[in-house]
C-alpha cells in the first residue's frame, strides 16, 4: 500500500468513526466519505511538502475533513434522551431509542439555524426543550416500543 492509499484509508477511518457515533444520516454516504476522505489527504500531503509539521499537516486536514461536521443533531438528540428519559428504558436501549427518534424530531431541527457553536447559543436550550417534548408527545402516543 503506498502512502497516499495509506492516508487515504486513515482519513476514512476517522471520518466513518464520527459518522457513526454522531452523524448516523451520513453513515452510509460512500461518495460523502470517499470525497471527504481523499480531500483530506490530498490536502494533508499538500502541507506536508509545503514543509509543514506532522501536528499542522493534520490540523490542516482534519479542517476538510469534518467541516461542517461540529454540532450533531444526533448528538443533541442522545443527551436529551440520555438525561430525560434513561429512567424508562436500561442503558443499552437509549441509542437505539435515539436512533428511532431521530426521524420523528428531524422537523424540530429545522426551526433553528444550527452552527458548529449552536450548543453554546441560549436557542439551544429552547431546542433541548422542544426535542424533550416531542420524545414525551410520541412515548405517550406511542409508548417505547
Amino acid at each position: 500500500m503506498n502512502t497516499t492509499e495509506k492516508d487515504l484509508s486513515y482519513f476514512k477511518l476517522r471520518l466513518q468513526e464520527l459518522l457513526y457515533t454522531s452523524f448516523p444520516e451520513l453513515a452510509g454516504n460512500m461518495a460523502f466519505i470517499n470525497q471527504r476522505s481523499e480531500n483530506a489527504a490530498y490536502v494533508y500531503q499538500e502541507a506536508f511538502r509545503c514543509g509543514n509539521s506532522i501536528d499542522r499537516c493534520n490540523e490542516i486536514a482534519d479542517q476538510i475533513l469534518f467541516e461542517d461536521l461540529y454540532f450533531s443533531r444526533f448528538d443533541t438528540l442522545f443527551k436529551v434522551v440520555c438525561e430525560e428519559f434513561d429512567h424508562l428504558m436500561a442503558d443499552q436501549d437509549l441509542r437505539p431509542f435515539a436512533l428511532k427518534m431521530f426521524p420523528v424530531c428531524e422537523s424540530v431541527f429545522t426551526g433553528y439555524e444550527l452552527t458548529d457553536d449552536f450548543v453554546y447559543t441560549t436557542e439551544f436550550d429552547l431546542l433541548y426543550t422542544e426535542l424533550t417534548g416531542t420524545i414525551q408527545i410520541f412515548i405517550e402516543d406511542h409508548g417505547l416500543q
